[in-house]
């Protein structure tokens, strides 16, 4: 009888250390929700832009039921940073975890307009993770009262969302959570969180309980580039190759062509001595009636 993932997973939940990856742009309730998660205010969290990449936190919770929750915030995406300052502040914190990461939290807000930083945020991740990332990703909206204020769904709000962002929860395989982090319900706090974690566990067995690192992909993306090299020397080979035939043949064509203008020559040489011969004949023949 085969083992069932789930229940495998279930079984050992005391015992297994769950690592969690923040990301988002900055001021979408990114290191809010961490702390929600935590259950206390450990991350710094910022209403403005700052000029100054964060750097990266890592802060842990042990809960009831024995499993570690290490919660990894990164910093935010600002359009005062560069590409290659986001990414390594993201590298920075994806490597935090030694182990691995089990999800990444995409968090945007739902006050907020979805935007051009945020729809780059997946292509980012995309760019220094391989493909293989977004089967990490859980997608989180914050400022979950505006849906109660509102009384509109969840659904309704992606209705009518912005094609892109639709696409990057299709992307994500529709793994989205809203969250509340000004609530001060603890009830609905521990709902959430549960909700969430649920979420990190299926996606967990989704992937074969297998962790996601930086490490692992940086050795992926050597092994490709090496068969990559691989490919490339054997192509350019090909090409020197048939190069090389392609010279050769045109050697060839360029002998047929010679034995061929010689051949002709010949048979123009062996006609002229064959006329010659005829002509020599006649002569002889002329001659000898003469003098008869």
């Amino acid at each position: 009888m085969e083992a069932n993932p789930i229940n495998d997973w279930k079984s050992n939940i005391a015992r297994n250390t769950i690592n969690i990856v923040i990301v988002g742009k900055v001021g979408q309730g990114k290191s809010a929700t961490g702390n929600n998660i935590l259950g206390s205010e450990v991350f710094e969290t910022k209403l403005y832009r700052s000029r100054v990449p964060c750097c990266c936190d890592i802060e842990r919770i042990i809960r009831k039921d024995g499993r570690i929750i290490n919660v990894i915030d990164t910093p935010g995406f600002n359009s005062f940073f560069s590409f290659e300052q986001i990414s390594e502040g993201i590298i920075e914190g994806i490597n935090l975890a030694k182990d691995g990461i089990h999800a990444v939290l995409m968090v945007f807000s739902l006050r907020s307009s979805f935007s051009i930083e945020e729809e780059a945020a997946i292509e980012c991740m995309k760019s220094l993770f391989g493909d293989k990332i977004v089967d990490y990703m859980i997608i989180i909206f914050t400022n979950g009262d505006i849906l109660e204020s509102t009384q509109k769904s969840l659904k309704d709000f992606i209705s009518l969302s912005p094609e892109p962002l639709r696409n990057i929860i299709q992307l994500c395989k529709n793994r989205v959570i809203v969250f509340d982090n000004t609530t001060n319900d603890m009830i609905k706090r521990e709902e959430q969180v549960n909700e969430l974690l649920s979420l990190v566990e299926s996606v967990i067995v989704d992937n074969g309980g297998k962790s996601y690192s930086y490490k692992i992909f940086a050795e992926l993306k050597a092994k490709e580039r090496a068969a990559q090299l691989e490919a490339e020397e054997r192509a350019a080979q090909l090409e020197a190759e048939e190069r090389a035939a392609q010279r050769e043949a045109e050697r060839l064509s360029r002998l047929a062509a010679q034995d061929e203008k010689i051949r002709k020559l010949t048979e123009e040489i062996n006609e002229e001595r064959k006329k010659l011969e005829e002509s020599k004949k006649r002569y002889a023949k002329c001659k000898k009636c003469f003098f008869l």
